[in-house]
């Protein structure tokens, strides 16, 4: 559902101003830095990125689903560091607040995170604790009015610069799977959590990501998400399942991107006497990724929309989020091949970094494994039903 179509048009046309004109000539230090510019990031407080699906009444623009997606296309046509450091705070680093949060806890965080003034980050993941994410070990104990947590996390994005962890742990050591799960709010100040060192990764440079270390945190009641025990797993599908439908947005957009930059090489590098875009293999090529990208924006848009009209998107979303994560990495691997050597080498374009940052997609958030796992999985019981 899209409220107010000529002012969500002006957007959208302003944040293609934006990745065009500011942060693509920016991609490059960007990547050789490892590290996004405080001017930029300020550049992106001014846009507002920060707070797209962050209620208006504290500070956000309140994106309807389909809006959010419209909006995650066109800001995922520049390096992927870029949405990442935003995506937390409109994403999984709020969403557990917006959904579920007391109304203090809202006051009090949110409109901080919609301004970007603070990062956040949702702290789920452990070492033994990623696709089966009901086997978490770290432990919140009750101790008089406090809380005490312990435990660590893995592969959490935004650790390292993040101002509120949404941290899930064991409230209930007797339970096992979903059961006795709750989510906890932690300031980064508070004694006892501290982000690791940012990992060395395959892609991605700019968006830091690491482990964050729980020892002996001390939390007050209030610190307990929506004021409410054991229902931390709940609180986290609810999440997911908005965010696998974002992600598979923001897979679109560096598909997009490689596809033109690919198209823009081939129309102007002759072999064989003609450009290599008259060359029918490579129109095959181009063909393949155009209509891909078309398929998954087409099955991104319908589910948003079945999600703003109040539909069960659980299956959607998981489609949503294999196809179009699978989509660009295929897109990708055909950009390089379509560019050849010069795809390859880091030194002549962006493909070789866009192909190695794409390459998380099929991870995170549920890997594909997963996803194929959770559609049959839901397929077969509404046959059944």
């Amino acid at each position: 559902m899209i409220r107010e179509k000529d002012r969500h048009a002006a957007l959208l046309d302003r944040v293609r101003q934006w990745v065009r004109d500011t942060a693509i000539p920016a991609e490059s230090a960007v990547a050789e830095a490892d590290h996004i510019d405080a001017s930029l990031v300020q550049s992106m407080r001014d846009e507002g990125f920060f707070g797209w699906s962050i209620p208006e009444e504290y500070g956000g623009r309140g994106m309807t689903a389909e809006e959010l997606v419209m909006g995650a296309m066109e800001l995922s046509q520049c390096s992927t560091a870029f949405r990442a450091r935003v995506g937390t705070n409109t994403g999984i680093g709020s969403e557990a607040l917006v959904v579920d949060g007391t109304a203090d806890q809202k006051a009090r965080y949110l409109p901080a995170l919609a301004a970007g003034e603070i990062t956040g980050c949702f702290a789920l993941t452990e070492v033994e604790a990623g696709s089966e994410a009901t086997n978490l070990q770290t432990t919140a104990m009750r101790d008089g009015d406090e809380w005490v947590l312990n435990g660590s996390k893995r592969f959490i994005t935004n650790a390292p610069i993040a101002d509120l962890f949404t941290v899930f742990a064991r409230t209930d050591p007797t339970s096992k799977g979903s059961k006795g799960i709750s989510a906890f709010l932690v300031d980064a100040t508070v004694t006892g959590i501290k982000a690791g060192p940012a990992y060395r990764k395959m892609g991605q440079s700019g968006s830091p990501v690491s482990d964050v270390v729980i020892e002996n945190c001390r939390l007050p009641a209030a610190a307990l998400l929506g004021g409410q025990e054991g229902a931390g797993f709940q609180t986290t599908m609810k999440v997911l399942n908005k965010q696998r439908l974002h992600l598979a947005a923001l897979c679109i957009g560096p598909a997009i991107r490689m596809l033109e930059e690919a198209i823009t090489y081939a129309t102007g590098r002759s072999q064989f006497g003609k450009p290599v875009a008259q060359h029918q293999l490579v129109q095959a090529m181009i063909a393949d990724c155009q209509t891909e990208i078309a398929a998954a924006r087409a099955l991104v848009l319908q589910t948003a929309r079945k999600r703003d009209q109040g539909e069960d998107t659980k299956l959607d979303a998981s489609m949503c989020k294999y196809f179009a994560s699978e989509m660009c990495g295929r897109v990708a691997d055909r950009a390089v091949q379509i560019f050849g050597g010069s795809g390859y080498v880091a030194d002549f374009s962006s493909i070789e970094r866009f192909y190695r940052d794409v390459r998380l997609f099929r991870l995170y958030e549920g890997t594909s494994q997963i996803h194929q796992l959770n559609i049959a999985k839901l397929t077969l019981a509404e046959h059944a039903a």
